[in-house]
């Protein structure tokens, strides 16, 4: 397939199209986990979850429609123009500028965190593998971090500017979580750049060199770090829950002792927002968390990209090993957005206080001892 065209564009325009392009998947697929949530909740709890919807004009179709409706996949559309079509009023005593800006800020963070995460790579003319990604920066991880902590703000906006106690504490309770467990998902991911950044070697966060490093020949170099860095990867994916607000982590929303948290004042479009972004942050963090601990694009643990490119015979045609690539990508970040959703109905919501004491007593000091841990080891290795 001849691509000269595409890549003859200006990069302005080829990164705009990108960019769009990027968004136009994720947008969707963050709105459809409201209704696989729904579904997975129904199949765990042992009910059929939504499946009554279905447009008029299909209705009388045989087979196809009754199947699309047992699935439950058109309540997607229901629930969208709901919620784009609904009656959204803006409370009276809320401050109105910031109440409405809150959930538009929710979606920046968690729409460009992606663009520093590569989905897939393929081999170009010169047989060097090239990440798919819209910005291939040396500080990637760095960048999700800080721009991911961004999202807090838009949480205490939404609580602040509804001039309500209860969205207030919700918002308030969020940013003291986010903040304690940020601390030990930072530190978490230091071991992996430990052994990543070999001393003498040009130094790097790029999450493309992480994957690269996991794709080696031998024992050492093909294996995946959730096998050589379990507390590591136990602590990330702990701190990820707590992160994106996820049960049992959701204290920014608990409804037990909050009515609905920070956003109580919401509704319609603007509520569906903020839990857009929030699904959005899921993927993003799921994507993460496979390119850090299980091999990104590499299908098994020592059996790398490469290795199946020349299985295949596909070193001569970048499209197909770029989708092949992308496609596993995909399927490991889909099993961790059914992991999330599936510990949501499985494990009960943890205390306040509950919260504060895992973050603080106990993945904290796990985090910074398992730092400590590696760091000697890796001085070892290097040394002898």
């Amino acid at each position: 397939m001849d691509l000269s065209i595409y890549f003859n564009l200006p990069l302005w325009l080829r990164l705009a199209i990108q960019g769009a392009a990027v968004i136009a998947v994720l947008f969707p697929i963050a709105a459809a986990c409201s209704m696989a949530e729904r579904k997975i909740s129904a199949w765990i709890q042992g009910r059929p979850g939504p499946n009554r919807t279905v447009p008029p004009f299909l209705a009388g179709i045989p087979i196809i429609v009754p199947i699309l409706q047992n699935l439950g996949l058109f309540q997607l559309a229901a629930d969208g123009g709901k919620f784009v079509f609904k009656e959204d009023p803006i409370p009276g005593h809320v401050n109105k500028l910031y109440f409405v800006l809150a959930p538009i800020l929710s979606m920046i963070p968690a729409l460009t965190t992606i663009s520093v995460v590569p989905f897939g790579a393929y081999f170009d003319k010169a047989g060097e593998l090239v990440p798919i990604i819209l910005a291939n920066v040396d500080v990637g991880l760095l960048a999700v971090f800080a721009v991911a902590s961004l999202g807090v703000y838009a949480i205490i906006l939404a609580g602040w500017a509804s001039n309500s106690k209860y969205p207030f504490l919700g918002a308030v309770r969020a940013s003291a979580q986010l903040i304690s467990y940020e601390l030990s998902m930072t530190l978490s991911v230091l071991p992996v750049f430990l052994w990543v950044n070999v001393p003498g070697g040009m130094g790097t966060l790029s999450l493309f060199d992480v994957v690269q490093s996991q794709s080696q020949p031998g024992l050492w170099g093909g294996m995946w770090y959730v096998f050589l860095m379990p507390v590591s990867a136990f602590v990330f994916l702990v701190a990820l829950f707590a992160e994106t607000n996820r049960l049992p982590f959701d204290m920014a929303e608990c409804e037990a002792d909050l009515v609905g948290g920070f956003h109580t004042e919401y509704g319609a479009f603007k509520w569906s927002l903020f839990f857009v972004a929030e699904y959005c942050h899921m993927i993003v963090g799921s994507a993460v968390f496979v390119l850090l601990f299980l091999g990104g694009w590499n299908p098994l643990p020592w059996i790398p990209l490469s290795m199946v490119s020349d299985w295949l015979s596909l070193g001569d045609n970048p499209v197909l090993l770029g989708a092949l690539a992308t496609l596993i990508f995909i399927g490991k970040v889909l099993f961790f957005i059914f992991f999330f959703m599936w510990v949501r109905w499985t494990l009960p919501r943890f205390r306040y206080d509950q919260v504060m004491k895992i973050g603080w007593q106990k993945l904290l000091p796990l985090s910074i001892g398992n730092l400590v841990v590696y760091a000697v080891v890796i001085a070892l290795l290097e040394r002898f």
